[in-house]
């Protein structure tokens, strides 16, 4: 009898070990009592009766999930091969047990369709250039749709964009183009101005010839300090136009030939009037 009597303390001081269930702050415990909900507990010391209860442990820190390589067809059918990652928690335990049978493969096959739902929407150029807006998208949708979960979606990034050497080369050449358009709208524009700048001191100097002569001489002055070359240059008529007049008044009041020279009166301290006849 008390050999009978110690397997029945054994049995219960096993019982009761069994029953004592330790949760750490980041966990909580989903209870089942008779295959009912019955409550959440933790963190901390709790008691599950054996048999009658049944523990299910519920992780609530932020899970990192890898969503794999999809193939994606973007709206201008070009074919890529695109990978993301997401990030979630459990917010309530009840329903991530409850309402979904495993919710960390429903999570990821859900952002896998989801993945490639969006960016098929999208250009090739958006994916590469917007991810910012791609990303807030399907972190939009996955939100909505694992609600009912218990599952808060708190981010997800778009990883890898790969295309074909093809898709890269045709790519590199748009580029190389799009530099050249801009290059050459650069130069049309710069043209544009200087054309306009030109015909303004062209104007200018049109309605002020002292400054064109002006601007001739400085030429002439820049020009002379290179000694090493003979140079010709024209000489323009506004510059000769001065003498030439000059040229012509003397040769009008210079004798012709076999005509005498006019006198030239002489005045001094001793010459008095000229003599009357």
């Amino acid at each position: 009898m008390p050999e009978f009597g110690f397997i029945i303390l054994g049995g219960l001081l096993l019982l009761v070990i069994s029953a004592i269930k330790i949760l750490k702050e980041y966990e909580r415990g989903v209870i089942f009592q008779l295959g009912k909900f019955w409550k959440v507990k933790g963190p901390g010391l709790i008691l599950v009766i054996p048999v009658i209860q049944e523990m299910t442990k519920v992780d609530l820190r932020v899970i990192v999930m890898d969503v794999p390589t999809q193939d994606v067809i973007s709206k201008d059918n070009v074919s890529v091969k695109v990978n993301a990652v997401v990030y979630f928690r459990i917010v309530d335990p009840e329903k991530a047990i409850i309402q979904v049978e495993n919710v960390y493969e429903a999570t990821s096959q859900l952002a896998q369709t989801t993945l490639r739902s969006v960016l098929g929407q999208h250009e090739l150029d958006e994916m590469l250039s917007e991810r910012d807006k791609l990303n807030a998208d399907i972190q939009l949708i996955l939100d909505e749709h694992t609600d009912a979960w218990g599952i808060k979606v708190t981010n997800v990034e778009i990883k890898h964009v790969d295309l074909d050497e093809s898709m890269i080369r045709a790519i590199a050449a748009q580029a190389e183009a799009e530099r050249s358009r801009r290059a050459k709208v650069i130069h049309a524009q710069g043209e544009l101005q200087a054309s306009r700048h030109l015909a303004e001191a062209a104007e200018q100097l049109s309605e002020q010839p002292q400054a064109l002569q002006l601007r001739y001489l400085q030429t002439l002055t820049e020009v002379a300090g290179d000694r090493t070359n003979t140079i010709v240059f024209p000489l323009p008529l506004d510059l000769v136009e001065p003498l030439l007049k000059k040229d012509a008044i003397a040769k009008v009041l210079s004798p012709k030939p076999g005509q005498p020279k006019a006198p030239t009166p002489v005045t001094g301290p001793d010459s008095g009037p000229p003599e009357s006849s």
